[in-house]
């Protein structure tokens, strides 16, 4: 798994001059301002809940002394939690809406990269593309916080926190990657094998996760770039990795 999360990650090298050679830049548009649209509207829910969710989490300690550690361990714990949510409903937000645009990017890389495409695509419309993206993006979801949810009640757990750090990273990372790699796959798969093939290949996933959340550490230039460079990047390896697994079934043939 290693192995194809830097794989993953490495794509990025090369996905800004692609998007220059094929002229993708003008399908970006719209995500681009979809990007921008959210991130403000997040920004100002979390600017506006955190002191409330930090008095909140200070009323669990009911005596005077220490009261004043205690409320600022609370702001901090508030703090992550509203950026951890706020990342994940950014996310899934952008690539849901983005769907319908991104597809078609994904679509002229693969044609590039194999000539005129892998085989026989499934027929889809906007509407498609936009239903898969949302139903793709309830469903990860649904599973993030799941998963988040745990793994922030251990941040309260001296030592245990630092681990728990990186793996909340690396658990958004997975499902990020997960719905770049679904903007190809929908053209292949339906909805369940699309699911099997990216468990198959989670660490092409989370190499391209993790591309798309150091992306967004950068002040605003960050959600401008993060969906054309990740979505490039990960149609690039999902490319490979169907031609890869098409090769596979004709040697078992």
């Amino acid at each position: 798994m290693l192995k194809n999360t830097v794989k993953g990650l490495e794509a990025y090298a090369g996905s800004f001059n692609l998007i220059s050679k094929l002229g993708l830049w003008k399908y970006f548009g719209v995500p681009i301002i979809i990007s921008i649209v959210t991130a403000a509207l997040i920004i100002i829910a979390a600017y506006g809940l955190s002191d409330n969710l930090g008095a909140y989490i200070a009323k669990i300690w009911p005596w005077e002394w220490g009261k004043e550690t205690f409320t600022s361990i609370g702001n901090f714990i508030s703090g992550i939690i509203i950026l951890a949510i706020g990342l994940i409903l950014y996310k899934h937000i952008i690539m849901a809406l983005s769907a319908p645009f991104m597809s078609p990017v994904s679509e002229k890389i693969e044609n590039h990269l194999t000539g005129g495409g892998l085989h026989s695509h499934r027929k889809s419309t906007f509407q498609s593309q936009l239903w898969r993206g949302i139903r793709i993006n309830i469903r990860n979801l649904g599973m993030e916080l799941l998963l988040t949810i745990p793994i922030l009640i251990l941040k309260v757990i001296p030592i245990v926190n630092i681990f728990s750090t990186a793996l909340l990273f690396l658990v958004q990372a997975y499902y990020a990657g997960f719905g770049n790699m679904d903007y190809t796959l929908e053209r292949h798969y339906n909805y369940s094998k699309s699911l099997s093939f990216v468990r198959q290949r989670r660490g092409l996933a989370i190499g391209n996760g993790i591309g798309f959340m150091l992306l967004l550490l950068i002040p605003v230039v960050g959600i401008i770039l993060v969906l054309p460079l990740s979505v490039t990047a990960a149609s690039i390896r999902t490319v490979e990795a169907l031609e890869e697994t098409n090769t596979s079934d004709v040697v078992k043939l």
